[in-house]
């Protein structure tokens, strides 16, 4: 009850002191939703480290923008975003393709307002953000298509800062409100200072481009691309060509332009073509005592100064051209597809009370946050390729995409994907693909081009679960090659390359491994004295041969080829099991164990112990049974050793169910949703991951889980809330919807499944098939105050707990 209290007393301690809304005016509201009223851009923003909070920015951008737009309150790089809610002072907007908080950034543009001299390096142009009155908070809106900031000249003056922006082109209006006759200007920052790795003293200097088009155009390029470091060594030579190009329209004419190069001012700039490091533009205006307003469209491409341009005239043409209509056009690419859910309290038409809004907006933002991963990467019917340093032409309707955080997304928010917006998973396989056929490897986590970060060849498992959940409009035989490679072939010198985290000057890590003891018969480990993350990979490489088998099985592939497939996923694990310990652990190569601690990937014995998601039977078995089974999850969880904060402890509270005792796994999933999540700027205990932390939110909100997603299979926990309903339809769909139905009476205040149908048809345990609600319908949870039977064995019931029938205990409510 405690947290609960504490979670509402937030609530009210940022809407009432800190002042920064997440509702914009009523101007910018249309058209109305109630589940954006709910979204909190904030969640996930605070946080004085870099893994403290969630690792997000309130930007504004459509579903998958191409390049989000956030104000700018601090250099972002490696382990940085640009935006972090604590800080006081804004330095302008900037156009961002940072995917993560611990990816780089590629390309930026950034975009200041300011009055009297041009001031160019970061901390000087830094403005206050003006607080309300009576000591109020931030004068700050934040919402998915209008931001706005009110700041302080330093003058005596107020600078008026609002966004709004579609994929690949940001709508900025600056009002300068002055009292005095100091001159106004907008700073375009081209070229930066580029930090690679989360060091901030390893400073880069990319170089950028600047050309005056007209009297008011100003276009460029900077090439940065702070992930460069770790590009594969046969890409990094094409990936060198990479550019991001912008085109800064305004309104009208500034009196004149000025430029800054790596230290000189040109302080009347004739629009000649200008290069080098620390590259800047600004235009200036004159002094207007009173009110100025200055508005700028920012078109953004990977293709070409020429394209930026053509995206302003399409995405934000001069006509109808109002800050306002660009505003409108981007929320209602939200309310289209977040309108689609509707998601209900109480049953009985109560008003939420403080704790539902928490949990609602936790929900609503969670969502938001999922369709934002993968970005589109397409332009017009075509997109600019790191792998071959060539632009590509799309067929009809085609995409292209970037940002593939796998390691962390195959696990839920994937699944999430293709049950939501399946319309979109077509187009993110077919880029998957041509980045196969590109560089000759699917990707693992595709920042413009392959990074090498994290373990294991999860696309494997994305292409797998697309094919076994009927995903079509890509080619299925080139996926299956495209996978074949990642399990059969290894990445080049692979028994003399460590491939350790972020290593540099190597080339495709794939499966690291593979051709030494892994595929070894009689072995079939990844070995730690000669790989990093070995024990992670080995149990990673065997989930994806099992993804691998069922991509296999579906395509009708040859019984050799299935078998080889199944036999290795299932022996591998295993052969990490330490029976004198209990636990999975490390081996080297001559088969000894090489330490408790050595070899894991953002986990630890106790939650890789529990990582064979395809063979949780076998896993039970080799744990003692069921009894045992359930008695080393409590002791997980009751010794501090489940860490919601990284992906590997995700799928955990829902091992329960499987082992006979689902009303832990009803108790520990709500468990884990009120600590690790709430609607505060640190509302996520870990990174979003590209909306792995928010899916999985969103599934437990739902009631159910995909442990293993190839399986076809979702396991049943707790829902959150008592309806929720989905449109399933297709975008367009005329006439009868598709729906999913999800109702449990009681779910807010009663953790406990008594009984569930879908469809009318009793389900006797807790696991229900993917078509069975893909193809919409009825799920009914019968909620209890007390542990029921259903789903509980009734040996675990009395022998592990001896909790048959106990009553609900208050801290179990949400």
């Amino acid at each position: 009850m405690r947290r609960k209290l504490l979670a509402v007393a937030l609530t009210a301690y940022l809407s009432s002191v800190h002042g920064t809304s997440i509702h914009p005016p009523l101007a910018y509201a249309h058209p109305p939703s109630r589940a954006l009223t709910h979204v909190n851009l904030l969640i996930g923003n605070g946080g004085d480290t870099p893994n403290g909070s969630g690792g997000m920015i309130p930007s504004t951008a459509p579903p998958f923008g191409m390049t989000r737009w956030v104000a700018q309150n601090q250099p972002h790089y490696v382990s940085a975003t640009p935006y972090n809610w604590t800080l006081g002072r804004v330095v302008g907007v900037v156009g961002t393709r940072q995917p993560a908080i611990w990816m780089g950034e590629s390309g930026s543009v950034g975009v200041s307002a300011g009055v009297g001299g041009v001031e160019v390096e970061f901390e000087d142009r830094g403005l206050e953000v003006v607080l309300g009155q009576e000591g109020g908070g931030k004068e700050e809106v934040v919402s998915v298509g209008y931001y706005n900031v009110l700041l302080d000249d330093g003058h005596g003056g107020r600078i008026l800062v609002e966004q709004t922006a579609t994929s690949r082109v940001a709508h900025l209006r600056f009002t300068f409100n002055a009292t005095h006759d100091v001159p106004p200007h907008i700073l375009l920052e081209i070229a930066r200072p580029s930090i690679l790795t989360s060091t901030p003293t390893n400073i880069t200097y990319p170089i950028g481009s600047a050309t005056l088009h007209n009297p008011r155009e100003v276009c460029g390029w900077s090439s940065e691309r702070q992930d460069s470091i770790i590009t594969p060594i046969s890409t990094a030579p094409f990936a060198k060509g990479f550019k991001g190009y912008f085109c800064a329209r305004f309104d009208a004419g500034p009196e004149s332009f000025g430029l800054v190069r790596n230290g000189t001012t040109t302080d009347h700039w004739e629009g000649e073509r200008v290069e080098g490091p620390l590259l800047y533009a600004y235009a200036k205006f004159p002094p207007a005592s009173g009110r100025r307003v200055v508005v700028v469209r920012v078109g953004t491409s990977f293709i070409s100064e020429e394209q930026a341009r053509a995206n302003i005239d399409d995405e934000i043409p001069d006509l109808p051209g109002t800050l306002e209509n660009t505003a409108y056009k981007v929320r209602k690419s939200w309310t289209d597809i977040l309108d689609r859910i509707d998601v209900e309290t109480s049953l009985d038409g109560a008003p939420p009370t403080e704790r539902d809004i928490v949990d609602l907006e936790t929900f609503w933002t969670a969502v938001v946050h999922t369709l934002q991963y993968p970005s589109e990467q397409h332009e017009q019917g075509r997109y600019y390729s790191g792998y071959t340093d060539t632009i590509h032409q799309l067929e009809k309707g085609g995409e292209s995409y970037t940002g593939y955080s796998i390691w962390d997304t195959y696990r839920a928010q994937w699944g999430w994907l293709i049950l939501f917006v399946p319309e979109r998973v077509p187009g993110m396989v077919r880029s998957m693909l041509a980045d196969y056929q590109q560089s000759g490897w699917l990707p693992m986590w595709k920042n413009i081009v392959e990074t090498n970060i994290m373990v294991g060849t999860h696309a494997d498992s994305l292409i797998a679960e697309a094919v076994l959940k009927n995903i079509t409009g890509f080619d299925r035989e080139l996926a299956w090659a495209a996978v074949w490679k990642d399990v059969s072939v290894p990445p080049v010198d692979d028994g003399s390359v460590v491939y350790a985290d972020r290593q540099e000057n190597v080339d495709y890590e794939v499966r690291a491994g593979l051709s030494s003891v892994y595929n070894v018969q009689g072995k079939g480990w990844v070995a730690d004295d000669v790989h990093s993350e070995s024990a992670s990979r080995t149990l990673d490489y065997a989930y994806d041969d099992y993804a691998a088998y069922v991509l296999a099985r579906s395509l009708s592939k040859p019984a050799n080829i299935t078998s080889f497939l199944l036999d290795r996923s299932m022996r591998a694990p295993f052969t990490l099991f330490n029976d004198a310990t209990g636990f999975m652990e490390a081996r080297n190569a001559d088969g000894g164990w090489a330490g408790p601690d050595n070899g894991w990937t953002e986990g630890d014995k106790w939650a890789y112990s529990f990582d064979v998601v395809h063979d949780i039977p076998g896993l039970i078995e080799r744990r003692g049974g069921r009894k045992a089974f359930v008695e080393s999850l409590d002791e997980h969880f009751e010794g501090g050793h489940n860490d919601h904060s990284n992906e590997p402890s995700h799928h955990i509270p829902y091992l329960y169910a499987l082992a006979g005792a689902a009303y832990k796994t009803q108790e520990r999933v709500r468990e884990i949703a009120r600590a690790n999540y709430n609607n505060t700027p640190t509302g996520l205990s870990g990174n979003e991951d590209c909306g792995q932390m928010s899916a999985w939110f969103i599934f437990s909100a739902m009631g159910f889980y995909p442990v293993n997603p190839v399986s076809g299979e979702y396991v049943v926990g707790s829902p959150f809330f008592e309806k929720i309903t989905i449109d399933l339809s297709p975008p367009g769909t005329k006439g009868k919807k598709t729906k999913l139905t999800i109702r449990a009476p009681g779910a807010r205040t009663k953790p406990y499944v008594k009984s569930l149908t879908v469809n009318g048809v009793k389900v006797p345990g807790p696991s229900i098939k993917h078509e069975w609600v893909a193809r919409g319908g009825e799920v009914v949870f019968e909620m209890s105050g007390r542990v029921e039977g259903w789903g509980n064995d009734e040996g675990i019931l009395a022998g592990v707990s001896g909790r048959d029938g106990e009553e609900y205990d208050a801290r179990d409510e949400l």
